[in-house]
């Protein structure tokens, strides 16, 4: 029988789901998506006694159109091609996790660089771009919810250091054309589709590059289950 003494304390075990949590939202297929950043925030919210704060979110999310009958990963389903969406879904429970005091970053940009970040952006984004030029242009990121790997689409966050201001984050996508299954995909570095960051309704805080206009999934589109 083990001696109560030799438990985690709570601290040790939120530390623990934290750090869980971060490994999740930069690896969700790996974790198992959605479901388990549920899980790990029930168990979070649980230990902070305020088991309520994800059910108000989730009202939130459902009243800026960030959250349907297929959860977060629905709303990117109808935006992002192929199974892409799966980091940008991580990127908006990150903000959920930012305001938690949660979300661990590489990097936080001084608020000089992120109101230029944020000032410029969206008429940057006015042209076709890949993941180089997005750290050329930008730096390194916060965080990055995905694999480093160029053959697989990621989504990059950029914080500052002022956690009051929302997450600027590119998306990209790598893959194959519609209708084919090859493999590696034809390009060799992800292709930025679009950046989203600011309040309101979800659909209206992302800005499309003309790639992710063009790939824009489809009233017809056929989502993998």
């Amino acid at each position: 029988m083990t001696a109560a003494n030799s438990l985690a304390t709570a601290a040790e075990i939120r530390a623990h789901l934290i750090d869980q949590f971060n490994r999740a939202l930069c690896s969700p297929s790996g974790f198992g998506g959605e479901i388990a950043l549920h899980l790990l925030i029930n168990h979070l919210l649980f230990i902070e006694r305020q088991p309520e704060a994800f059910a108000q979110q989730r009202r939130a999310w459902e009243d800026s159109g960030a959250f349907t009958a297929r959860g977060v990963t629905g709303a990117f389903r109808e935006l992002i091609p192929g199974r892409n969406y799966e980091e940008g879904m991580a990127s908006v429970f990150a903000e959920f996790a930012q305001r938690r005091g949660w979300l661990k970053s590489e990097r936080l940009l001084t608020a000089e660089a992120y109101e230029a970040l944020k000032g410029s952006v969206r008429q940057w984004a006015g042209k076709d771009r890949t993941w180089p030029d997005v750290t050329a242009a930008f730096g390194a990121p916060s965080v990055l919810f995905g694999g480093d790997n160029p053959l697989y689409g990621k989504s990059l966050g950029y914080l500052s250091e002022d956690m009051e201001q929302p997450m600027v984050v590119f998306h990209l996508w790598n893959g194959c054309a519609p209708g084919t299954n090859t493999w590696p995909p034809e390009h060799e570095q992800p292709l930025l589709l679009a950046v989203r960051f600011g309040g309101g309704l979800f659909r209206q805080s992302f800005t499309f590059t003309p790639e992710g206009e063009r790939r824009m999934p489809g009233p017809d589109h056929h989502h993998p289950t």
